[in-house]
């Protein structure tokens, strides 16, 4: 990430033990809630703060962003111990998340590394409790240790729920992939789990003031509900990427290429339509060095007269292919897609062994077989 695109997504605030940490501008909002919120909350218990009790909500929110810097660093550090590279930190409106360039990781590896952000935090807030009796401050320091205590330990416990995007998430994750030896079906199970959690915390706070004929807190439901929104849409996009990346074994190019024989460019249409009626197929024009360099259908020749085909070139009719859109006949997978990806164009020329024109790959064949959705309306 460049200096400048840092800086846009949020403020660089140097590194700890090699580990960068940045903090996202969606960070103050959450600060401005906190303060907000929790400053009437202070200024109640310590009437004697005035307007001061706002500085302490502030003093707060800064604290708790501590707090997720270490849970957040006890991920990357873990990781970092396992050999993964690249890991950053950002702190933002939901806490915080560390990112890794790539990982080797193993059922256990992402246990370990997931679990010792919630680890850290019982540690905090353990820490937190023994020092507070040996201590024992008053006022405003007692009650912002008091309240960094239950923030660390409700945070630990409530990031092991086993649910995606939490933490815990990873615990179903790795007892399913361990089962099945596929990573991607482990997040798929974790990922629904993550739904049920959210579901069961929300109809918490919504059906039980119901139930015991109480008046809903409309201040924590509304909390709850957004909480469970963002858990919702972690968990949406895990499973998304999930049953992409299951996928993936599908996109086999041979699989999903339609047969093509080659002509050389010089061909008139006339030449054209010949070869589409013996062989059927499309027809991939080529150059003097055999290089591709448009591809004609059916479809085209309908639209041009009959008489007019002895004497158009066909290159007067052919969709251009991209420099270099060429595709080896066995590539599929995960490096079929990083390739595609450096190609101009939306087709490709599929070639064999021997380098002889063999087919014509879509990008919308590619796409619908990824996702699972039917394949758009397109010249193939």
């Amino acid at each position: 990430m460049s200096d400048t695109t840092a800086k846009r997504s949020g403020i660089p605030l140097g590194s700890i033990f090699g580990v960068p940490v940045s903090l996202a501008w969606s960070w103050f909002i959450i600060t401005g809630f906190i303060v907000l919120v929790f400053g009437p909350t202070v200024g109640r218990a310590l009437p004697e703060l005035g307007y001061s009790a706002y500085l302490v909500a502030f003093t707060y929110a800064v604290l708790l962003a501590v707090s997720v810097l270490i849970h957040e660093l006890a991920h990357a550090l873990t990781a970092k111990s396992f050999g993964w590279p690249g890991a950053s930190i950002t702190l933002n409106l939901w806490g915080g998340h560390t990112q890794f360039s790539s990982f080797n990781a193993t059922p256990g590896r992402s246990l370990a590394v997931a679990m010792a952000g919630p680890a850290a935090n019982f540690v905090i807030a353990g820490l937190g409790y023994l020092l507070l009796h040996a201590v024992d401050p008053q006022g405003v320091v007692l009650l912002l240790w008091d309240i960094l205590i239950w923030a660390n330990l409700l945070v630990a416990i409530f990031n092991v729920l086993p649910g995606l995007p939490l933490d815990g998430g990873r615990l179903v994750e790795s007892a399913v992939w361990r089962y099945t030896g596929s990573q991607d079906r482990g997040t798929v199970a974790a990922g629904w789990a993550g739904r049920v959690i959210v579901i069961l915390v929300v109809g918490y706070f919504v059906i039980t003031p119901l139930v015991n004929n109480q008046p809903l807190d409309f201040q924590v439901l509304i909390v709850a509900i957004l909480v469970g929104g963002f858990m919702w849409a972690g968990a949406t996009q895990g499973i998304n990427h999930a049953k992409l990346r299951l996928r993936l074994p599908l996109v086999s190019v041979r699989a999903l290429m339609t047969p093509a024989t080659a002509l050389r460019q010089e061909a008139t249409l006339a030449q054209v339509s010949e070869r589409i009626g013996s062989r059927g197929g499309r027809v991939i024009l080529i150059d003097e060095s055999g290089n591709p360099v448009g591809v004609i259908d059916e479809a085209v020749l309908a639209g041009v007269h009959p008489e007019l085909l002895v004497s158009s070139p066909a290159l007067s009719a052919a969709r251009a292919l991209g420099s270099g859109a060429v595709v080896s006949a066995n590539a599929d997978g995960r490096a079929l897609i990083g390739y595609l990806a450096t190609l101009p164009g939306s087709e490709y020329a599929v070639i064999d062994e021997s380098h002889r024109v063999i087919g014509l790959l879509a990008q919308s064949r590619i796409v619908a077989a990824i996702t699972g959705k039917p394949e758009k309306n397109s010249a193939n």
